[in-house]
């Protein structure tokens, strides 16, 4: 049983696209506004004390930097590059199959073939500039994030419908397209089976190569939020 209304559900997928768009690409290419101590003061934490200090911490963190934007933007952007890109190579490889087996030297594997078919099934593929393999962490973020998304869009319709019951109508999302509907279960098994079950091994690489670096707090707020998300999902 979820104990999450329409207004949580929308506010969890705002965090994970937050969270997986600045996993996907460095900070140059894309919002810096994790620069800014208010925006951590304003990121939702739903009433959890991990993500409340996870938060906390990037807010300290934001608040640390003395230079210019410009040069911790670039910082930043440098930091992304040596853990997930290289060269040589990542140093925090950021895809499921090289964070499930110990030795994994390969990006691409059965976790790969599982994304794949998950976002298939959602009606979605990886796209964009990044071409990362399916089961990048960015990637599963947002693939959560839509996943709230429709979630959401269902306790608003269920809403509607209570409130209108003598008219039978089906109401597609803003977008205009028929989406498959998903169950709190559905959701639920996505995080056991895939951010959720590895993202402790990545967060170690990244704290072990930058221990007070930025990707090293978000990777902990993203995890305090999926624990904290996956109990709400009964």
């Amino acid at each position: 049983m979820s104990y999450l209304n329409a207004a949580s559900w929308h506010a969890l997928a705002d965090a994970y696209a937050f969270l997986g768009n600045s996993l996907l690409r460095p900070m140059s290419q894309t919002a810096d506004v994790g620069l800014d101590p208010e925006f951590w003061g304003a990121f939702p934490d739903f009433g959890d004390e991990r993500v409340a200090e996870a938060a906390d911490a990037l807010g300290l963190w934001a608040g640390s930097l003395g230079a210019g934007r410009e040069k911790n933007v670039t910082d930043v952007s440098v930091e992304y590059t040596a853990l997930f890109v290289g060269p040589p190579s990542p140093t925090a490889p950021p895809w499921e199959t090289m964070n499930r087996r110990e030795g994994a030297s390969v990006g691409f594997g059965e976790a790969t073939f599982q994304m794949r078919e998950v976002l298939r099934s959602l009606g979605l593929e990886a796209a964009g500039p990044s071409n990362q393999y399916e089961d990048h962490l960015g990637i599963e973020l947002l693939c959560l994030s839509e996943m709230c998304r429709r979630r959401a869009w269902a306790c608003d319709m269920s809403a509607v419908a209570s409130e209108v019951a003598a008219r039978e109508a089906h109401v597609a999302p803003d977008n205009g397209a028929l989406v498959r509907e998903l169950s709190d279960e559905e959701v639920a098994a996505f995080i056991d089976d895939h951010p959720l079950g590895w993202i402790e091994s990545l967060e170690a690489k990244v704290q072990a190569a930058y221990p007070d670096g930025y990707f090293a707090h978000v990777l902990t707020l993203a995890r305090a939020l999926l624990a904290y998300h996956r109990s709400q999902l009964g």
